[in-house]
This record gives C-alpha cells, structure tokens and sequence, in this order.
C-alpha cells in the first residue's frame, strides 16, 4: 500500500559570483559563476516517472528502504558542482561615428555601419547519475532498487569500439566497479557522473534607419555554433523513466551506454524585420 508522506528532505549551498557591465561604448555583457552542491533524499516524488501501468518511480527516486530513508540521501540528479553563464551584445565599431571608418558617407555607411554581435553561453560539470541494480530485489520485494559502489570508474563519454558511446572508459571493467546491494541495503545513488552542459549561442545582426522612429533589421542566429555533443547522463535505460544510463542488467560490453543528448545540432536561422 502507498501513502503520501512529506518525510523529504533536502539542502542547497553556493557560491554565487556575477560580474556585469552596463551598455557603454556600445557593449555590455553578464558573466555568472555558480559552486554550488545540492542534496536530498530523492530528487522526483517516489511515486511518480517510472511507467503508467505501475504506481512507483525510477530506479534511484525510489527509498527502498522505509526505516532508513537517509540511506538514499546523495547529491541530488541536478547537482552541477560548477555552472558558468556568460551572456554579451556587442555593436562592431565599423561605420559613422565608430573607430573605424568614422567619417563614413552614406552608401559606406550602409554596408558598414550598424551591426552588432550578440551570444549566449553555457557550460557545466558533469550531472550524477546511478547504477540500477537489475532484478535482484535486496531488501523491498517491490522495488529492485540500485548498486552499491565498490570502485569509483573513470567517467565521462567515451566512444566504444562499436561506435556507442558509454559514460565508462572501460564497461566491462566499469561493471565489476558495482555490486548488488545486501538485504537492508539501499544502494549507492548518484555515485558517478557523466557529461555536463555545454552550449554557445550566437547572433550577427544588422539595423538600417530608414524614416524617424523606422528601421530595417537583418539576423543571423546561429544555436550550437560550434556543434558541441553532450550525451544525457539520465536518458535511461531503454524506454524507462530512469535516472541512469546503466543496469547490472546489462550485458558488460555495453554497461552506461548513452542514449539520449543534452544538445541539439547546430541550428541557423534568419529574419528580416522591420519596426515602425
């Protein structure tokens, strides 16, 4: 039988550091810095993402053991130990009044004149994620529950053989780094981490003053600009719901392989626009 029970609990600490510039001369920027750690018991409702024919969560969201529910309590699935923000409009200093090209006339002026660079970027450390124990029920008969840790992996992404890409160096050996929890056991949640988020985005655009309070606008925009791939450390396993991309389920050749991207493939767009 299950029952609601507020009996969560979490914490969060950071260092938070912004450095900002107001727009002068023609450029202002954010740069934003985040250390930080971020714990709990669980970090979805135990009951909730898993499948909609069965009334209980994912692998890893799940306290297995109901008189030692501190026994899950890790870094929770959206720590990120280091997040960096930079975000910047900068006006290119080519054309009327400018430093190059100052005195620029007016057809000049027109090929010259008027752009302006703009980006957004983002980078972070890599998200937790935790082994599945497989079918082997150690301590609730309802729920499977998750590895112990016996040997800390090298983590990552790294390309196998086969051309897959596992979030251990070495699967095979990697597989032998976990085992199945003892009765009473909860398992080691969010024991390993695999890739974080990386991002740049960029935009090129251009302004033509037509008539007073009018003007002609040309973007360019441009999402992934350097193509980044960042795999997703909780795609799953398959088609679960699952904060983990490996099971002791799994054969060894292909324990943690990834399944799913925290990125997009490089995208561009443009538009025309014009504001009255």
């Amino acid at each position: 039988m299950y029952a609601w029970s507020s009996i969560g609990n979490s914490s969060y600490n950071a260092l938070q550091a912004s450095l900002r510039k107001q727009l002068t001369k023609g450029i202002q920027f954010d740069l934003n810095y985040t250390y930080s750690k971020s714990i709990d018991l669980t970090s979805d409702a135990t009951r909730l993402g898993f499948s909609s024919s069965v009334n209980v969560g994912a692998p890893g969201s799940r306290l297995v053991n109901a008189f030692d529910p501190g026994a899950r309590r890790a870094v929770s699935n959206f720590d990120t130990t280091h997040q960096i923000n930079f975000n910047w409009i900068a006006e290119l200093p080519f054309g009327r009044g400018k430093a190059v090209a100052g005195n620029a006339g007016s057809v000049l002026n027109g090929f010259i004149g008027g752009w302006q660079l703009s980006g957004l970027a983002r980078w972070t450390t890599g998200y937790p994620f935790t082994v599945d124990n497989g079918n082997f029920w150690a301590t609730d008969w309802d729920e499977q529950g998750i590895a112990n840790l016996v040997h800390r992996p090298t983590t990552g992404h790294f390309k196998q053989p086969d051309g897959s890409v596992s979030a251990f160096k070495i699967p095979a050996t990697a597989f032998n780094d976990f085992g199945h929890p003892f009765p009473g056991q909860s398992g080691t949640r969010n024991a390993v981490r695999g890739d974080g988020y990386a991002g740049l985005d960029m935009a090129l655009s251009k302004r033509w003053r037509t008539y007073e309070n009018q003007s002609l606008q040309f973007r360019w925009e441009v999402f992934n600009v350097p193509n980044l791939v960042r795999f997703n450390a909780l795609s799953g396993l398959g088609t679960q719901a699952c904060a983990c991309i490996a099971s002791l389920q799994q054969v060894p050749n292909t324990f943690g392989n990834y399944t799913g991207l925290l990125t997009q493939p490089r995208v561009m767009q443009f538009a025309l626009r014009y504001e009255f």
